[in-house]
């Protein structure tokens, strides 16, 4: 039997949560067509990304 939604749900949470960590401490050493290339993957994995790539100083479009 699969899991309830809600464990998918905390499941989805938790990974991106350590994506976003990941995406955090490479945008650190990111040159700036790296930091575009990350703003992307950045918009692509959250809802809340126009807020998250103002916060980490990354290049708007």
């Amino acid at each position: 039997m699969g899991s309830s939604e809600r464990q998918r749900e905390l499941r989805r949470r938790r990974h991106r949560k350590q994506k976003m960590a990941h995406l955090k401490r490479r945008a650190e050493k990111a040159s700036v067509s790296e930091k575009a290339q990350l703003a992307e993957k950045i918009r692509r994995l959250t809802p809340g990304a126009p807020e998250i790539i103002e916060r980490l100083g990354l290049v708007e479009r």
